[in-house]
Protein backbone atom coordinates (compact mmCIF):
# COMPACT_ATOMS: atom_id res chain seq x y z
CA UNK A 1 0.00 0.00 0.00
CA UNK A 2 1.36 3.42 -1.00
CA UNK A 3 -0.34 6.38 0.59
CA UNK A 4 -0.06 9.69 2.32
CA UNK A 5 -0.85 9.55 6.05
CA UNK A 6 -4.43 8.24 5.95
CA UNK A 7 -6.50 5.64 7.75
CA UNK A 8 -5.80 3.27 4.84
CA UNK A 9 -2.11 3.40 5.64
CA UNK A 10 -2.74 2.87 9.35
CA UNK A 11 -5.03 -0.10 8.69
CA UNK A 12 -2.52 -1.72 6.34
CA UNK A 13 0.19 -1.36 8.98
CA UNK A 14 -2.07 -2.80 11.67
CA UNK A 15 -2.84 -5.80 9.44
CA UNK A 16 0.83 -6.43 8.67
CA UNK A 17 0.55 -5.44 5.01
CA UNK A 18 3.77 -3.62 4.08
CA UNK A 19 2.75 0.03 3.57
CA UNK A 20 4.84 2.97 2.37
CA UNK A 21 3.98 6.44 3.67
CA UNK A 22 4.73 9.45 1.48
CA UNK A 23 5.27 12.35 3.86
CA UNK A 24 5.76 16.10 3.66
CA UNK A 25 9.06 17.52 4.91
CA UNK A 26 7.45 18.47 8.23
CA UNK A 27 4.70 15.91 8.89
CA UNK A 28 2.45 15.70 11.92
CA UNK A 29 3.65 13.98 15.11
CA UNK A 30 3.17 10.50 13.62
CA UNK A 31 5.78 11.29 10.96
CA UNK A 32 8.67 10.47 13.31
CA UNK A 33 11.12 13.16 12.14
CA UNK A 34 14.24 11.18 13.07
CA UNK A 35 13.10 7.72 11.96
CA UNK A 36 12.15 6.01 8.72
CA UNK A 37 9.69 3.67 10.43
CA UNK A 38 7.06 3.70 13.17
CA UNK A 39 7.55 1.47 16.21
CA UNK A 40 3.88 0.45 16.35
CA UNK A 41 3.84 -0.70 12.68
CA UNK A 42 7.17 -2.46 11.99
CA UNK A 43 6.27 -3.14 8.34
CA UNK A 44 5.64 0.56 7.60
CA UNK A 45 8.26 2.53 5.67
CA UNK A 46 8.34 6.31 5.77
CA UNK A 47 9.56 8.31 2.79
CA UNK A 48 9.80 12.03 3.54
CA UNK A 49 10.42 15.01 1.26
CA UNK A 50 13.97 16.36 1.33
CA UNK A 51 12.68 19.81 0.41
CA UNK A 52 9.20 21.14 1.11
CA UNK A 53 6.91 20.79 -1.89
CA UNK A 54 9.25 18.48 -3.82
CA UNK A 55 7.86 14.99 -4.38
CA UNK A 56 10.24 13.67 -7.05
CA UNK A 57 12.81 12.51 -4.47
CA UNK A 58 10.09 10.77 -2.45
CA UNK A 59 8.78 8.91 -5.48
CA UNK A 60 12.34 7.99 -6.50
CA UNK A 61 13.09 6.45 -3.09
CA UNK A 62 9.79 4.56 -3.15
CA UNK A 63 10.60 3.15 -6.60
CA UNK A 64 13.98 1.92 -5.35
CA UNK A 65 12.42 0.46 -2.19
CA UNK A 66 9.75 -1.32 -4.23
CA UNK A 67 12.36 -2.80 -6.56
CA UNK A 68 14.32 -4.06 -3.53
CA UNK A 69 11.12 -5.43 -1.97
CA UNK A 70 10.26 -7.41 -5.12
CA UNK A 71 13.66 -9.19 -5.16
Amino acid sequence: VFSIATVTLQLAGALGVPPWALLMKTPDWRGMLVRDDRPWYPSLRLSRQSDAGEWADVIGRVVVALEDFRR
